[in-house]
């Protein structure tokens, strides 16, 4: 008679730490790990007074290094950009500023990860690939402008995904 035979089962794969979780259950480095380096929430928004109407501008904060798309000191941003919102899980959803391609702004509402997300695809790159980035977008930085200045720099891109991220957007998870 023989033994019987051992069945091995693969291993169900484990879920990503975003997946299934609260935002404000995530560790402070699971939720700097979201961001995918865009840079563009470090535009310069112009709020129109009678609408509410969010405009982006293709003019950088005074921190941000256009070179990188990073912001310059980002442990003190805050204290040097007194304006600068720090992000958090509580308020996540009710920025209504933040670009449609922003992992805390999908996640906030209960979309996944898109496939060009570095934390997907394993790469920084891909965000630059799938147009996302600001690199070589930014015409200047805020310190440079009059506020009457800015005016001209209003753009259409930074509040809109590109055709190329399309195709990688997360579904519903």
């Amino acid at each position: 008679m023989n033994p019987p035979k051992k069945v091995t089962r693969a291993a169900k794969p484990k879920e990503p730490f975003w997946r299934g979780r609260a935002l404000s259950d995530l560790t402070k480095s699971e939720w700097e790990s979201l961001c995918d380096g865009c840079g563009r929430c470090c535009l310069v928004k112009l709020e129109d007074e009678d609408t509410g109407e969010i405009h982006f501008t293709d003019v950088g904060c005074r921190l941000l290094d256009p070179t990188t798309a990073r912001c310059a000191d980002y442990g003190h941003r805050t204290r040097r950009v007194p304006d600068c919102i720090r992000l958090a899980p509580e308020t996540a959803a009710a920025l209504t500023w933040l670009p449609p391609t922003c992992a805390y702004r999908l996640l906030a509402h209960g979309e996944d990860l898109p496939d060009w997300h570095p934390l997907v695809s394993g790469r920084p790159e891909s965000v630059v690939e799938a147009g996302i980035s600001i690199l070589g977008r930014v015409s200047a930085l805020e310190d440079e402008l009059t506020v009457e200045d800015l005016l001209d720099h209003i753009v259409a891109w930074p509040a809109k995904v590109p055709r190329a991220a399309k195709k990688g957007r997360g579904k519903k998870s």
